[in-house]
């Protein structure tokens, strides 16, 4: 049987580590060791345990946009391009529009593509989240970033679930940030759930999920989901997309109390995404 590519232009993934899997070190240290376990993309995450303070936020809610700037420029001079960072406040917030638009001015400061916000989705908040995300959207589009939003629980605990709000909200720069291991502790199976959404899907959040012997998010390969169907499915999109890990952690092992020890755990989620995404990228199909 003769055989043909899997898709035409291959998507490019951007392997990227979130610093917030250093939250316990200085963010300088979270970059450093991202930057040493081989990454040449990095996602800001929320709060570092830094020397002057406990859980000092990446970017302030109320930082200029020289302030994302300069971090940029810091991640920059790592080797490393920053491509997403998280929104401050969720969707259905009384200041979302507000947050948002601050978040929107200092992601493009900061030359990060895709801001990832999500929320309390229940049923009394999901016309709230459609009508913030249709005027969040323009902002967005006007600064040449992209919102993203993921599942987390309620009316967005599956992509089924925020396809539907993005179909309501209908803008080409609200779209979804798929996070696999969300959707499987939330009770849905990824696998299938992708397929519902897969269009809209511009960045993922990589966390895997381990339910036996006991139910624990963990490290990318280390868990239940498999990588290989899902990212297959975005595998020749001629998008970028950024896989950024949010979770590194080894099932049933403690959290390790040392940077170091991150550091080889990033390193092997790299290795391990490297691996799948030159696979399915290879893969052929039947023809």
């Amino acid at each position: 049987m003769a055989m043909k590519p899997a898709g035409p232009t291959p998507t490019e993934f951007q392997i990227a580590c979130m610093t917030y899997t250093y939250a316990a070190f200085p963010l300088q240290r979270a970059l450093e060791g991202i930057a040493r376990a081989g990454y040449r993309y990095v996602a800001w995450g929320t709060t570092h345990n830094e020397a002057s303070a406990a859980k000092v936020p990446v970017m302030d809610a109320a930082a200029p946009a020289s302030a994302a700037k300069e971090l940029g420029r810091r991640c920059r001079d790592l080797g490393l391009e920053p491509v997403m960072m998280f929104a401050v406040g969720y969707v259905e917030a009384p200041d979302s529009i507000k947050a948002h638009t601050r978040r929107i001015e200092q992601a493009a400061a900061g030359g990060v593509p895709f801001v990832l916000t999500f929320g309390h989705t229940q049923k009394e908040s999901r016309e709230i989240w459609v009508r913030n995300l249709k005027e969040i959207g323009p902002i967005a589009r006007a600064a040449g970033v992209m919102i993203v939003i993921k599942q987390h629980g309620g009316t967005s605990a599956t992509g089924k679930k925020c396809i539907s709000i993005l179909t309501e909200v209908a803008d080409e720069n609200v779209q979804m940030c798929y996070d696999a291991g969300n959707n499987f502790y939330y009770g849905d199976d990824p696998i299938a759930d992708i397929q519902l959404c897969r269009d809209s899907i511009r960045a993922f959040c990589i966390k895997d999920l381990r339910l036996h012997p006991r139910r624990e998010p963990c490290g990318p390969g280390l868990g239940e989901v498999d990588h290989y169907q899902l990212l297959g499915t975005v595998a020749h999109t001629g998008k970028k997309i950024p896989l950024s890990c949010e979770t590194l952690w080894a099932p049933l092992l403690p959290r390790p109390d040392r940077p170091e020890e991150i550091d080889a755990l990033a390193r092997r989620a790299r290795e391990f995404l490297e691996l799948a995404t030159r696979g399915v990228q290879a893969a052929t199909v039947p023809g």
